[in-house]
């Protein structure tokens, strides 16, 4: 995972639960990194579950729900820091399934070694998105949040339902997005 996600998480942890408890985290947590991140650093998504399970520990707030949150934090952050990746007309809608194509080709061209979950999109009917989340990580809870955190951005009434599917690596997920008409 790159170093700006880890930056944003131990931003986060400091707004919201005060910039002792990032400490805390990170000693606890055994990080090889020692809790160091760069922007354009490299860091093994371990690290991330490491600090989302002593969050979870400290604040007795279960790990799934913290990964949301997260995910809405990080989706605010991300559009302030790269606002080139939405349009004046995008909507909620659009703007998702613009991410597998054209956002993380972008997103690819900054961090060429990123490695990116994939999202794949489809319309079975004009009010409704389905998106497939997969990734070699564990943070299907993180996408939802970010989808979250995109219908807040968008200001648009959506029904969000979550479907897990077993997978031997990772996780992966379909998410029916549904526009309140």
């Amino acid at each position: 995972m790159k170093g700006i996600v880890f930056n944003v998480f131990t931003g986060m942890v400091d707004e919201k639960f005060g910039e002792e408890m990032t400490e805390k985290l990170i000693a606890q947590s055994d990080l090889p990194s020692k809790g160091a991140y760069t922007g354009v650093g490299t860091y093994c998504f371990k690290e991330m579950v490491a600090l989302v399970t002593a969050l979870s520990k400290e604040t007795n707030l279960p790990g799934n729900e913290l990964q949301k949150i997260f995910g809405e934090y990080l989706f605010g952050k991300l559009a302030a820091k790269y606002p080139m990746f939405q349009t004046d007309d995008d909507t909620l809608f659009t703007f998702l399934e613009k991410i597998e194509n054209s956002i993380h080709v972008q997103v690819k061209k900054l961090y060429p070694e990123a490695e990116l979950p994939t999202f794949e999109n489809t319309r079975p009917f004009p009010h409704v998105l389905e998106l497939t989340y997969q990734s070699k990580r564990p943070f299907a809870d993180v996408a939802e949040g970010l989808i979250r955190g995109a219908k807040a951005h968008f200001g648009e009434e959506v029904l969000i339902e979550r479907e897990d599917f077993e997978v031997e690596v990772g996780s992966k997920a379909l998410f029916r997005i549904t526009k309140q008409v």
